[in-house]
């Protein structure tokens, strides 16, 4: 009887095991090595060599810009003979270090790409090549909308958003460290501008570090993806390597940012879970009520760093993806430090009920992580969708642009 239960617990698990398997695939491309590809779907190398890749924008002559902060330039990349691969690219931008967030937008009259530093924002005039097999052509003509000492700079999250619409430009800054009271200052914020840079106004607060703003096709509505703090469990006894509570907490967030709306950071994270460290404060209960939930929340230390929307009117042209994508979310997750079994290192996908407009589940379509051996092949940073419908995203480890498409029928 002991050997039957035990045969059939063998089995249990081996099945348990296949079907862990089961809907993933991985690609011939040696340099697709230990990623798995959710299957409908298909991945291939844009770019096999570049380090520190950050964050991605295109315009509608699929040229794709991508930031490196640490050399302070932006790249464009063009695939001219249309092989799904890009060719060497051109320095758009450069002597900007810590550039980091960019945005395309149309004035009605010129093509700008805008980019922000960690305390200026700019704007790069866009100059297309009659040719459109030509390479990109550099830009010669740089403005500078809102210069430093406008926006607090540095700390320990650096990083800009950056969201230029026909009427204003969003930017956030994050949190100096991890959860400090920086409520009386300009952190934790996202702020708005005119497109001239006059009349700054805050937007919304309770940030700790969102990258990347947008907007959902179809909508008014602005997202962002917020980063959880690091060791959650501290103050109650976790230490490296035995953290039972920081392991699992605090979620990262998918927020939908509104005018007003106060997110909960440092005092209240997730589904408005006040903080350890804030438990005892005279006014915690009004801060939870006050706090605006996410729309959706990612593991802790899932890293979800940045995400595209699925145009409808790119994918309905292109059929890249099946319609049912339509305004779903692809949101790149690099993976955090702070956890001892590795979470993230993936590109996930966000659905978005259409009747609430909001999202509902989330399916993981390119997996880097190797749960069993606790190592990643691959920390997705930013991803874009192209103006030919495929999605791009960045990885600054191994240093790779990826190029990510359904499989047609």
């Amino acid at each position: 009887m002991r050997t039957e239960l035990l045969s059939h617990v063998v089995a249990a698990s081996l099945t348990v095991a296949a079907a862990a398997q089961v809907g993933f695939h991985v690609e011939s491309d040696p340099l697709l090595k230990d990623i798995r590809v959710r299957d409908g779907y298909e991945l291939s190398v844009a770019f096999a060599d570049l380090k520190e890749a950050r964050f991605l924008e295109t315009d509608p002559s699929g040229t794709l810009y991508v930031s490196r902060p640490g050399r302070g330039e932006i790249l464009a990349f063009r695939d001219t003979n249309s092989d799904g691969r890009f060719e060497e690219p051109v320095v758009f931008v450069s002597g900007y270090r810590t550039v980091h967030g960019l945005c395309y937008h149309h004035d009605g009259k010129d093509a700008w790409l805008w980019f922000a530093q960690t305390g200026a924002i700019h704007k790069a005039k866009i100059e297309q090549p009659s040719d459109p097999k030509a390479p990109p052509v550099a830009a010669k003509t740089i403005e500078t909308i809102i210069p430093e000492g406008r926006l607090p700079k540095g700390g320990g999250h650096w990083w800009r958003a950056l969201l230029v619409t026909d009427d204003a430009i969003y930017t956030s800054i994050g949190d100096s460290g991890n959860i400090n009271d920086e409520t009386a200052t300009e952190r934790q914020k996202i702020f708005r501008f005119n497109l001239d840079g006059s009349n700054k106004s805050a937007f919304a607060s309770g940030l700790r570090n969102t990258e990347k703003l947008r907007i959902r096709p179809g909508t008014s509505d602005i997202y962002g993806v917020d980063h959880g703090s690091d060791w959650f469990g501290g103050p109650i006894g976790d230490k490296p390597g035995r953290q039972p509570v920081t392991d699992f907490n605090p979620p990262d967030e998918f927020n939908r940012y509104v005018e007003g709306g106060f997110y909960g950071h440092p005092f209240v994270t997730g589904n408005k879970l006040p903080r350890i460290e804030f438990h005892n404060k005279s006014d915690i209960i009004e801060l939870a009520d006050r706090t605006t939930i996410p729309d959706w929340c990612f593991p802790a230390h899932f890293a979800a760093n940045s995400f595209t929307f699925i145009d409808p009117a790119i994918n309905d042209r292109t059929g890249v993806f099946p319609g049912d994508h339509n305004a779903d979310a692809f949101v790149a997750a690099r993976g955090s430090w702070n956890r001892t079994k590795k979470a993230g290192y993936k590109v996930v996908r966000i659905l978005f009920d259409p009747a609430t407009s909001r999202p509902y589940g989330m399916l993981t379509i390119v997996d880097g992580l190797n749960e069993a051996k606790n190592s990643a092949a691959v920390r997705p940073v930013d991803c874009v969708q192209m103006p030919d419908g495929s999605i791009i995203f960045s990885a600054d480890d191994p240093g790779r642009l990826y190029r990510l498409r359904g499989v047609k029928k």
